[in-house]
C-alpha cells in the first residue's frame, strides 16, 4: 500500500535545461533518507512547464534509479484527457508502481465530466491511480459521491486530498472504507489527518527534510507524542513552504542545502527576500541549516 511519507519530488534546472544530474542526486537523497515513495512529474515538480519529453524523462529517471526499492507514482494529470491518459499509458510502460491524476484544472468540468475523465484513464491502464483533488488550484472540488463511485473502478486506489478540510477523512473513510488511501497533500495538517485515518502525505516539505518528514510518519503509528513534537519542529518549515506559490519556496530550502539552484520556470519567479528570511529560520528551527 502507498503510504508514509511520499515526496512530491522538484524539478532540477540548470538555466533552463533539467538537470538530469541534479535530479538523480535527489532521487538517490530520499533513497537514502527513508522516504517511502517519489512523484516525477507532479504540479510540484513544475509539470505544466514541462517538455512532454522533459516530463517523461524524469519519470524514467525515477523508475530507473528507485528500481523497485520504493514506490514511483508518476504525476501524470491534465486538463487534456487524452493527453492525461497518453502520458498514463507512457508511466505504466516506463514501470511506474502507479499515477497520481490531478484534478483538471481550467476546464472547470462538472462531477459527471471529472467521474467521466477519471473512468477513461483508468480504462487505459493497468495500475493504481491516486486521485488528485486541489480546489485552491484545479477551482473545481471532487464530491465524495463522485469519489466514492470512481472507488469502484479496478484502478482508483486513493487520493492526495489538498482540500485543507479535515471533516473530508472522516466522510471519506465512512463512503469508501479503510482500504481507500488517504494522502494528505498539506503537510501543515499531516498529525490530524493521520489521528483520523490518513495513511500518510504527498508532501513538499519532504524535498528538503526526508528522514524528518518519513521519521514523523513513522511515529504517526507508532508513538504519537513523539509525532506531535516532530510536527512542532516541522511547522515552521510547512508554513514558510507556502508563503509564496510552490514550488518557488521549496527550491530556495533546497538551494541552501546544496540539493539544486533555485530556479523556476516563468510564471513562477524566485521568491522575496523576506520570504528568504523566513525560510531560512525555519531550517534553522528544524536543524537542517
Amino acid at each position: 500500500m502507498l503510504k508514509g511519507s511520499i515526496v512530491a519530488l522538484i524539478t532540477p534546472f540548470d538555466g533552463d535545461r533539467l538537470s538530469e544530474d541534479k535530479y538523480i542526486k535527489l532521487v538517490n537523497y530520499h533513497l537514502e533518507n527513508d522516504t517511502n515513495g517519489i512523484v516525477p512529474g507532479g504540479t510540484t515538480g513544475e509539470s505544466p512547464t514541462l517538455s512532454h519529453n522533459e516530463h517523461k524523462k524524469i519519470i524514467e529517471i525515477t523508475v530507473k534509479e528507485c528500481n523497485g526499492k520504493i514506490p514511483v507514482i508518476a504525476g501524470t494529470g491534465s486538463n487534456s484527457t487524452d493527453e492525461a491518459i497518453e502520458l498514463s499509458k507512457f508511466a505504466e510502460r516506463a514501470g511506474s508502481d502507479a499515477l497520481l491524476v490531478v484534478t483538471p484544472y481550467y476546464n472547470k468540468p462538472t462531477q459527471e465530466g471529472l467521474y467521466q475523465h477519471y473512468k477513461k484513464i483508468n480504462d487505459n491502464v493497468g495500475i493504481p491511480i491516486i486521485i488528485y483533488n486541489i480546489p485552491s488550484r484545479s477551482v473545481i472540488d471532487m464530491s465524495v459521491d463522485t469519489m466514492s463511485k470512481l472507488y469502484e473502478l479496478n484502478n482508483i486506489k486513493g487520493v492526495k486530498d489538498a482540500t485543507g478540510d479535515l471533516n473530508r477523512v472522516d466522510q471519506q473513510l465512512k463512503a469508501m472504507g479503510k482500504e481507500f488511501i488517504q494522502l494528505t497533500g498539506n503537510d501543515d495538517n499531516a498529525l490530524e489527518f493521520n489521528k483520523r485515518g490518513g495513511v500518510g502525505a504527498i508532501g513538499v516539505t519532504a524535498n528538503v527534510a526526508a528522514k524528518l518528514s518519513s521519521d514523523f510518519q513513522k511515529a504517526c503509528i507508532k508513538d504519537i507524542s513523539k509525532a506531535t513534537e516532530l510536527d512542532k519542529l516541522l511547522q515552521p518549515l510547512h508554513i514558510s513552504l507556502f508563503i509564496e506559490s510552490n514550488p518557488s519556496p521549496v527550491k530556495y530550502a533546497a538551494s541552501l542545502l546544496g540539493m539544486c539552484n533555485p530556479t523556476v520556470r516563468l510564471p513562477l519567479v524566485e521568491i522575496r527576500e523576506e520570504t528568504k528570511k523566513k525560510i531560512t529560520e525555519a531550517l534553522k528551527v528544524a536543524k537542517l541549516l
